[in-house]
């Protein structure tokens, strides 16, 4: 049986705790994050390793802060106690690592958003106009030409929507909710 995207998501990002304060649930953000690396899985292709790789480390980073404290679990139970906790220590390993995959979350989204508006676009010109409006402007040339030479063994859509569960409005949709 193959893997789809619905039997994937635990938890999307609309459902993820804020609270009355803007206070974003540490553990319920980062179960959804892991959602879109196991979008990858389901692609199986070298073209989303790197962007897989970064996501995946920076997600650890976030998670070993969030349960640095086995005494008191809800010293990091929100991102924002992580950040601040962190800008008064110095170490800003978790928060540089929530920066990162924040763009890479940002480049997914927009990429499969600009997927379904466009559907006479491959899913290479998706990712690359995504990439260009997200995380080029902080990479440098090597990373930038590694990017270009991973599109090229980006799976076709057909492909693509087939892995997630079909091209149809109910696929659709779910990428939208996610």
């Amino acid at each position: 049986m193959s893997k789809t995207l619905e039997g994937l998501i635990t938890r999307r990002f609309q459902d993820v705790t804020v609270s009355e304060a803007g206070h974003i649930n540490t553990a319920e953000f980062l179960e959804a994050a892991e959602g879109v690396v196991k979008l990858f899985d389901i692609l199986e292709s070298a073209a989303f390793y790197p962007v897989k790789t970064d996501m995946t480390a920076n997600i650890k980073k976030v998670r070993e802060k969030s349960l640095s404290n086995p005494s008191d679990p809800t010293v990091y139970d929100t991102l924002q106690k992580i950040i601040t906790a962190e800008a008064k220590e110095g170490d800003r390993t978790a928060t540089q690592g929530l920066l990162w995959l924040k763009r890479g979350l940002e480049l997914t989204a927009m990429a499969l958003k600009r997927s379904l508006e466009n559907q006479k676009e491959t899913l290479s010109e998706s990712f690359t106009e995504a990439y260009n409006k997200t995380l080029k402007q902080y990479h440098g040339f090597i990373v930038k030409k590694m990017f270009g030479v991973a599109m090229m063994a980006c799976p076709d859509r057909e492909t693509f929507y087939k892995k997630i569960g079909g091209d149809n409005e109910g696929a659709h949709e779910q990428l939208l909710a996610w």
